[in-house]
């Protein structure tokens, strides 16, 4: 298989509703980013938060779980 990148010729467009579909997914992952970006550097200014205030990651995980059970339909 050739190293050499394909002819110019050779490229395809997306179907409108296929960029579309490209676009918002770069907006959502560039957006999820910024999130992350913020919260390294509020951890970078302000240093981490007390344990004591935070919330248990078992906690989390079983709330999020069981939004996740409230959003299915049970099966038979």
């Amino acid at each position: 298989m050739s190293e050499q990148p394909a002819p110019a010729t050779a490229a395809r467009q997306l179907e409108p509703s296929a960029a579309e579909a490209v676009r918002a997914y770069a907006a959502k992952t560039r957006a999820d980013a910024d999130r992350f970006a913020a919260v390294l550097e509020d951890i970078a200014t302000n240093g981490l938060p007390d344990p004591e205030q935070c919330t248990p990651w078992e906690e989390l995980r079983e709330a999020h779980l069981t939004r996740l059970a409230a959003q299915r339909p049970a099966v038979a």
